[in-house]
């Protein structure tokens, strides 16, 4: 395929030659990308993947892409829940390998702890990134 392809270049470039020398208008045959390169995904994003990149080259993360930062889940360092609501329905998996997991309504003001583990959970009101 890459031969055939080849040959066909060198088909095109060797018409071109042969009707430059006999005067007629020259054919330019080249390759669309060829002098500048493959566009990175900055270059060729568009609409909301372009203000989420260029809200992460500025270190912001609106859409929650990013893995949480993780807290104690202490009084003092609970777990931040955001929301945009005034409550929340939170599910809590209190030891590493149960399968059941716990739900509570967490509201908004001081931390709240998980029924059953202890663990301490906070509610931050998130606004919509756009």
């Amino acid at each position: 395929m890459a031969l055939y392809r080849l040959g066909r270049v060198c088909t095109l470039r060797g018409l071109a030659n042969g009707l430059s020398r006999l005067g007629a208008a020259t054919i330019t045959v080249s390759r669309p990308m060829a002098s500048s390169g493959i566009p990175t995904d900055e270059e060729q994003s568009t609409g909301l993947e372009r203000k989420t990149l260029q809200a992460m080259k500025k270190g912001m993360d609106p859409y929650s892409i990013f893995k949480p930062k993780e807290y104690a889940g202490t009084k003092e360092d609970p777990h931040i829940v955001p929301s945009i609501t005034e409550k929340r329905l939170v599910g809590c998996i209190c030891e590493e390998d149960n399968t059941a997991i716990v739900w509570f309504w967490l509201h908004s003001g001081s931390p709240q702890r998980c029924p059953s583990c202890g663990s301490h959970y906070k509610l931050e009101h998130h606004e919509l990134p756009h």
